[in-house]
Parts: structure tokens; C-alpha cells; sequence
């Protein structure tokens, strides 16, 4: 008689922990109709146990991505084998909403799905079971981290002032650029300029008008840019660009949409009207060119040869 008061009782605490536990507890036979529906389930969505049991589950959830879950518990009952579903491949299965604390700024419930193959006394695969966690927590942290973590790439890569790439990123772009035209053949070119007589700007209304010339041409510049294009700020006032596609002659008709757009274009500070011009030197890739290092030297000579000619003019390399 103790023997079966202590398998009544076991049986007991067992129905009380898959009732309590933190954790969803669903069993469903080879229709997929639900035999058992545990108390985490009910809480989270709102159904009770008597009120479901023996339905269809996709019935009576029709927002279950019925074809894809299905298909997984086919695989489990031919197999034999548990199958698990991740938040990283799928955030839930189950739509319910997040109440929890902690992360409260995550709409839904993240969750790791365990489908688990249920036998008979005989042997035989008659059910499945589907054990739902709550892994909201994990989830966000690991979502706020990788948010941070690419914030952070973005700023080691970006000028601050011009929100353009900055030298070291931009340098390793040009040298992708390089790389993938002598794999390739693709035209590419390169261009450098800079804002003409800068530093009488910055003697006449000071750095911080200088700053906002700056941060005005490299607005001008990320207007004209195309998605392929790699633009960045080569350090104080210079510029460099590398357009990816294009021959010096189509690299000439960039440069002078910009050059035109910047001297007909003014920057109001502190109650003045600053106009600036800029020079620009093109070279576009060519077998004169050996390495990244002589193709920067020979835009910057361009560049240094708009200078020479009188300025607020666009000079291409040539040999």
C-alpha cells in the first residue's frame, strides 16, 4: 500500500512541477492535437488547459508558422531524435508578449524550442513534446552587445567631424580597389582635393567656421557619392575618393559637379557669408601604375598641379 502511495504521491509532484515550472510544457499526438498544456503556456497565452485539450494546435493558433513547424516534428517522429530551435534562427515560435522587467523594451518573448519524441510503453513514437523557454534576457543582451559592438566598428572607421571614413579606413578601401583591378581589369579612379587658401579661412573667422567648411564639403561630397563609391577625410582639409567603375574622363565629370557645387554654394557663420573653392587631382588606373603608394603620389601630383594652374580647377594625372 506505501508503494502506491508513494507512486501516487510522486505522481503528484510531478503534475505540480509541470504545472509550476518556468518553463512551457506542450505534449501533442501524431495530429497534432494538444494532450497536455502546462500552466507556463496558459499564462502566456491566456488559454487554459481544459479549454484546448484534444484541439488542433494550428486551429487554434493560427499564427504558428504551420509548414515550417510541422515539417520539424515530421523529422523528430521519423527519426526519433530531438530537434532544437533557436532564437538566433527563429526569435520565437510562440507570439507571446514580453512582461519581463528587465528587458521590458523587447516586444515579444524570445525562445529556445526543444522538440522532444515521446514513446509509448510499447516503444512506439505516439507524441511529441514541445518545451518552450523564455530566453528574452540572453537574447537582449546578447542584441545590446552586438549593437554596441558594431557602434563601435563604425566609429573606429569614421571621421568625427565629417562623418566620412576616416584616413586608415579609407586607405585600406583604396587598397581593395587596387587589389580587385589587377584581378579584374575594372576601371577605377582615384581622386584628392582640398579647399583652396584654407587657412585664410581659418585666420579670418577663426577654427570653428574652418571645422563647419569642412563638415559643409563633406556633406556636398556624400550627396554626389554613389553606394560603391569610398570617400574619406585624408587629414586636415583634404579629401580623397575612390570611384569605383569609372575611367579618368567619367572621374573628370564627378569632380566637376562637385568643384561647381562648392563654389556656388556659401556657409553662413556668425552672421557671415563664407565662400570657398576646391582643387582636385584625378588618376585613374593605368599600367603606369606599380603599387597603392604611386597611385596616391600621382592624384596628390594632379592635385598639386590644379594648385599650380590658378586653383577651383580639376587636374587628371598623366605620364
Amino acid at each position: 500500500m506505501s508503494n502506491d502511495a508513494d507512486l501516487m504521491n510522486e505522481l503528484h509532484w510531478l503534475i505540480d512541477m509541470v504545472q509550476t515550472i518556468e518553463v512551457g510544457l506542450v505534449v501533442l499526438d501524431r495530429n497534432f492535437n494538444i494532450a497536455l498544456w502546462n500552466g507556463f503556456m496558459e499564462n502566456h497565452s491566456g488559454v487554459s488547459p481544459n479549454s484546448i485539450k484534444g484541439k488542433n494546435l494550428f486551429e487554434e493558433f493560427p499564427e504558428l508558422p504551420a509548414a515550417w513547424l510541422k515539417k520539424k516534428m515530421e523529422s523528430v517522429y521519423l527519426l526519433k531524435n530531438r530537434a532544437f530551435i533557436s532564437w538566433e534562427q527563429r526569435p520565437f515560435v510562440f507570439q507571446f508578449k514580453n512582461y519581463r522587467p528587465i528587458t521590458g523594451r523587447a516586444e515579444f518573448m524570445y525562445q529556445n524550442v526543444t522538440l522532444l519524441p515521446l514513446a509509448s510503453l510499447t516503444g512506439q513514437i505516439t507524441h511529441i513534446s514541445i518545451i518552450v523557454y523564455d530566453v528574452t534576457d540572453v537574447a537582449v543582451n546578447k542584441l545590446q552587445l552586438k549593437n554596441a559592438n558594431e557602434r563601435l566598428e563604425h566609429l573606429s572607421q569614421t571621421d568625427g567631424l565629417t562623418q566620412l571614413h576616416n584616413r586608415r579606413h579609407w586607405q585600406e578601401c583604396m587598397n581593395r580597389e587596387y587589389e580587385r583591378f589587377n584581378r579584374y581589369g575594372d576601371p577605377v579612379s582615384l581622386v584628392m582635393f582640398d579647399i583652396d587658401r584654407f587657412k585664410q579661412v581659418n585666420d579670418e573667422h577663426g577654427h570653428v567656421a574652418g571645422d563647419k567648411v569642412i563638415q559643409h564639403i563633406a556633406h556636398l561630397l556624400s550627396q554626389s557619392l554613389r553606394e560603391t563609391d569610398c570617400a574619406g577625410r585624408y587629414g586636415g582639409e583634404e579629401f580623397a575618393v575612390v570611384l569605383t567603375g569609372t575611367t579618368a574622363e567619367e572621374a573628370y565629370h564627378f569632380t566637376e559637379r562637385l568643384r561647381e557645387k562648392v563654389a556656388s554654394s556659401a556657409i553662413q557663420f556668425g552672421g557671415k557669408s563664407i565662400q570657398v573653392t576646391i582643387s582636385l587631382g584625378i588618376c585613374g588606373m593605368d599600367d603606369f601604375v606599380d603599387n597603392e603608394s604611386q597611385w596616391l603620389a600621382y592624384a596628390d601630383q594632379a592635385l598639386y598641379q590644379a594648385k599650380q594652374q590658378g586653383r577651383n580647377r580639376t587636374v587628371i594625372y598623366s605620364e
